[in-house]
């Protein structure tokens, strides 16, 4: 199955010159989606993990899947005031100011093996800031998995030194 087949290209959204990558119509597809998904599985099975942690929202689409298949926990990354408990949160540079970060602070055991899951790999500042929340509670991140990389803009330069899977690049 060529999961490709199953990514809207959408050009110039949200602005002129972009080229959306639109991963509805995999999760529409049952079939696809599974799909994508058993191939995280089986990559997280490699890493032997303990954790999937994926950032929101469509970090949840990915990883929850995952976790389920696997009978393991999920914990969610969300922007500030989401989270109903303690946290902890980390700032992080975009491409026009920052943005900001939290995680329950007892959402990752010290020691556990953590796969962090998104749709997309673009420049790699939510998938830095979201390791650096799993390893300041002690977590162990054993590897990243996206559905998409966009390789023109060096997403995976931010995240050097930590184990990447990607399903599909453009």
């Amino acid at each position: 199955m060529d999961l490709k087949d199953y990514i809207a290209s959408i050009p110039d959204y949200p602005k002129k010159g972009i080229v959306f990558r639109d991963i509805s119509p995999l999760m529409a597809d049952g079939e696809a989606y599974r799909e994508a998904t058993k191939q995280i599985v089986n990559y997280a099975k490699e890493k032997q993990i303990d954790m999937v942690v994926g950032p929101e929202a469509r970090g949840f689409i990915v990883g929850c899947p995952v976790a389920f298949e696997l009978g393991l926990g999920f914990a969610p990354v969300r922007k500030p005031g989401k989270l109903p408990r303690e946290v902890i949160e980390v700032e992080y540079e975009k491409e026009y100011g920052t943005d900001t970060l939290t995680i329950h602070s007892d959402a990752i055991k010290p020691g556990q093996r953590v796969l962090i899951t998104d749709d997309l790999l673009a420049t790699g500042g939510t998938i830095k800031a979201t390791i650096e929340l799993v390893e300041q509670l002690g977590g162990i991140v054993v590897g990243c998995a996206f559905l998409i990389e966009l390789d023109e803009l060096h997403g995976r330069d931010k995240i050097k030194g930590y184990d990447i899977l990607t399903l599909m690049d453009y």
